[in-house]
């Protein structure tokens, strides 16, 4: 399906009109994986590099695009191969959906991006303006044309930026990494948790919940011997009594001094999460063999 994006119709949100058509960014590397993963590394104007993935869907010729939405990250989340890199600059709205659309332009006769999340390098919240004028973009109908419900943005618990989104009021959904529910551990691996507390962030959490009227979905990156035992279960329970959640848990990626959780030890986690009665899924990340998988992304890019 050829992109859509034209003169913007009257209806196109104040603030908008001026973003255009974006440009196409430099295709640098295309690499497929047996999963159906395909990671796309793009060189912008500046001579940076930033990727993006495209993940299939269960249903046969659908496609979600896992979107960067900045060169490089501040966050320094200790599991996560960005944050090596440290923050080099933001991207702008039109970069955001430049990739989108290169994304897009690769698809075959029959295939179809359904959906957008904003997982891909950075933290999307640190780079607010330009992730929201983004995801509004890809929504519109003259734009993306993805449904809001299936656009996501993930955070991992920038709180001041959790509240503005609830003020604000939009409908996509949003996706909050805690990976830990217990303070000391949660800091240990997420560096910047320790500007907030859990209790704040669940807060803010709730404060969204307050806006959209639906569980809340939080990530869990797993972590072999760290996050899965009944400390954590109770952590989870004391905090989120009061906001509905969904447990999104992701097996770590890469080789950054953490280890997959075994079999006997995420069975013992998902054993006590059952008793909290909170519905969870298994995410199952693609592109491990192409470095493009949850985490791993910029840990082979060449940077300039």
């Amino acid at each position: 399906m050829a992109w859509q994006w034209g003169g913007p119709p009257p209806q196109v949100p104040k603030g908008l009109m001026q973003e255009g058509r974006p440009p196409l960014p430099t295709v640098e590397t295309i690499v497929d994986d047996a999963d159906g993963g395909r990671r796309f590394l793009f060189r912008l104007q500046d001579g940076n590099v930033v990727e993006a993935v495209r993940i299939p869907l269960h249903k046969e010729g659908r496609f979600t695009v896992c979107l960067s939405s900045q060169v490089g990250c501040a966050m320094r989340c200790q599991f996560c191969a960005t944050g090596t890199l440290g923050l080099k600059r933001h991207l702008t709205t039109a970069e955001i959906c430049g990739t989108f659309r290169a994304v897009r332009d690769s698809l075959e006769e029959g295939q179809r991006l359904t959906g957008a999340v904003f997982m891909g390098q950075g933290e999307p919240l640190h780079n607010y303006d330009a992730v929201i004028r983004a995801a509004r973009l890809l929504s519109h109908p003259n734009g993306g044309r993805i449904a809001q419900k299936s656009i996501s943005i993930s955070t991992v618990g920038l709180v001041p930026q959790i509240h503005r989104f609830a003020r604000e009021g939009h409908k996509f959904r949003l996706v909050v990494s805690m990976t830990s529910a217990v303070a000391e551990r949660r800091e240990s691996v997420l560096p910047m948790a320790a500007r907030w507390s859990l209790e704040e962030l669940v807060e803010a959490i709730g404060a969204v919940h307050a806006v959209q009227r639906r569980r809340m979905t939080i990530a869990w990156v797993l972590l072999g011997g760290v996050n899965h035992d009944a400390a954590e279960v109770e952590g989870l329970r004391r905090l989120t009594r009061d906001v509905p959640i969904r447990l999104n848990l992701i097996d770590v990626n890469g080789e950054l001094g953490f280890r997959r959780a075994t079999e006997d030890e995420r069975n013992a986690f998902i054993d006590q999460l059952k008793s909290l009665k909170v519905p969870f899924v298994r995410r199952y990340s693609v592109g491990s063999e192409s470095n493009s998988a949850c985490g791993m992304l910029a840990a082979c890019s060449p940077q300039t």
